[in-house]
């Protein structure tokens, strides 16, 4: 069996911790080159034993490269693609693990050379922390990996990237891109938001904010524990995949309202509801969830 050249472009939190799960499962069936940004992240990377070679090279990373995994935010996705056009072999294969997908469908096939295919997905993991210190070979275990429907790649090619990602541990499923992005939207994107908005809120708290900081628990941790995430890739994400999150957005905002219009009205019944129905959707969602996928 010939060794799987695999090029990683961004060997941060999710560009690391996939060259970690290959690497453990295919050994000296892989070979890892990385795009690093600077000489610190290069260091890293090889130390981490996330890559094999490492270098802020474009050509160095990709030349010769059976598979290129994007793992960059997703504005700088596109341009990457450019800068590493003309250093792609014929019948290599792109794929990504940018968080919104339908931006990313539209920009990336029109960029790259003919003979270069595109299988488009994004890992349902991460952590609060970013960088490849942070990496970890298990992060993907029991994870939902989403591959999109639309490709340019035939069959086999997709299913090589497929074969790759269940390396990993990743449970792997399809979605079209425009669901994807709506399923997203709610999911992840706007608890993000949400999250950030939560901290910026104690921030505006005024005179209160060093009492209220004394009072910060483990409820007040945990609801906000996202909100460290990376700041460039999340203002990219809400960027690429702005219709959703707005729509999302307004229906939270219309939720908020109603309990807004509760508290004032002194309606307990209704709040007991509110809070009442929540409970038992959300203890519903994590049983059936627990079926497929580690929570």
């Amino acid at each position: 069996m010939d060794t799987l050249h695999l090029a990683i472009i961004g060997v941060g939190l999710i560009g690391g911790s996939f060259g970690l799960a290959v690497k453990e499962k295919l050994r000296e069936r892989v070979h890892i080159t990385g795009l690093c940004r600077s000489r610190s992240s290069i260091e890293a990377a090889l130390r981490r034993g996330a890559v094999d070679e490492a270098s802020a090279d474009a050509a160095s990373a990709v030349r010769g490269a059976d598979i290129v995994y994007l793992s960059t935010p997703v504005l700088q996705m596109v341009s990457m693609v450019e800068t590493i056009r003309p250093f792609l072999k014929k019948g290599a294969v792109v794929t990504d693990a940018g968080s919104t997908k339908e931006y990313l469908w539209n920009e990336i096939p029109p960029r790259l050379p003919e003979g270069v295919y595109y299988v488009s997905g994004h890992p349902m993991t991460g952590k609060e922390k970013s960088g490849v210190e942070a990496a970890d070979k298990d992060l993907f275990r029991h994870k939902c990996y989403v591959l999109m429907e639309e490709t340019t790649a035939p069959p086999e090619i997709y299913q090589r990237v497929a074969d790759l990602i269940k390396l990993t541990g990743a449970n792997l499923t399809t979605l079209d891109v425009k669901r994807h992005d709506r399923c997203a939207a709610v999911i992840s994107h706007v608890p993000h938001v949400t999250a950030a908005a939560l901290v910026t809120l104690l921030d505006r708290s005024g005179g209160d904010l060093s009492a209220a900081l004394k009072l910060a628990g483990g409820g007040f941790k945990d609801t906000t524990r996202i909100a460290s995430s990376n700041a460039d890739m999340w203002a990219d994400i809400c960027l690429t995949n702005s219709a959703a999150i707005a729509e999302y957005l307004r229906r939270l905002t219309v939720i908020l309202e109603e309990v807004v219009d509760a508290v004032e009205a002194g309606d307990r019944a209704a709040l007991y509801d509110y809070f009442t129905a929540a409970k038992e959707r959300r203890d519903r969602i994590l049983d059936e969830t627990e079926k497929l996928f580690e929570i």
